[in-house]
């Protein structure tokens, strides 16, 4: 990251005093990066994000009273809302997916070696998705797991509904976001140049009405179940 910057600014919100601490030792260690403020539940920490605007917000999925992922839906419909890095165990797949659903960034697993999380931050303050091979294989199975036939047919036909919307060039480079290809990769694969696979990408975000990668993702994987 560029030395001139300002240091990336990071709400810690979770209800675990020793994870809050130990988060912010780990982010406050870095030159380019530092920890603003810190809430132990989502009622807190929506109030401390309109107050400090915070570059990245590093949010635990399960605490007492309002959960991560309500705090996430509700800091999602500001002008400006910030990025959300979720922050889990994994035993709350549905609550992940349903952040992610709502235009979270990506999450990390609690146990993620430190410097992984900071590049994790780093990330997602550049407005890119955090999806770790081990979080992506989780995530494809919750969402791709046992639910009843009627959800999982409403879910394909509306997936499908907005994908058929997209050119051929544009479900391609849809498909190669969700097996999860960087732009380069992406280029390399469709044989185009990365500023047509951006331009791509971009209609992707004003067709389908989404965010993010994420999201595109998660809409492919519906329309393929």
């Amino acid at each position: 990251m560029d030395s001139e910057r300002e240091p990336v600014r990071v709400v810690i919100v979770d209800d675990e005093q020793l994870v809050r601490m130990a988060l912010r030792l780990v982010i406050d260690g870095e030159p380019d990066l530092t920890v603003v403020a810190e809430a132990a539940d989502g009622d807190a920490a929506i109030a401390v994000v309109d107050e400090q605007r915070p570059d990245v917000v590093l949010m635990d999925v399960r605490m007492p009273g309002r959960d991560g992922l309500s705090a996430t839906r509700e800091l999602l419909t500001r002008p400006v809302p910030p990025p959300v890095l979720m922050l889990t165990t994994f035993d709350s797949d549905d609550l992940v997916l349903g952040a992610l659903r709502a235009g979270a960034l990506g999450f990390v697993l609690k146990d993620t070696p430190p410097p992984q999380i900071l590049d994790a931050v780093r990330t997602v303050a550049d407005g890119n998705p955090v999806l770790s091979p081990a979080a992506t294989a989780r995530v494809i199975a919750a969402a791709t797991g046992p639910q009843s036939t009627h959800a999982r047919d409403s879910s394909r036909e509306a997936a499908r509904k907005q994908l058929s919307a997209l050119t051929e060039r544009e479900r391609e480079t849809a498909r190669a976001i969700a097996d999860g290809l960087a732009n380069p990769e992406i280029a390399q694969r469709l044989h185009i140049s990365v500023a047509t696979v951006k331009a791509h990408t971009s209609n992707l975000f004003a067709k389908l009405a989404v965010e993010n990668r994420v999201q595109i993702a998660l809409l492919v994987r519906d329309a393929e179940e």
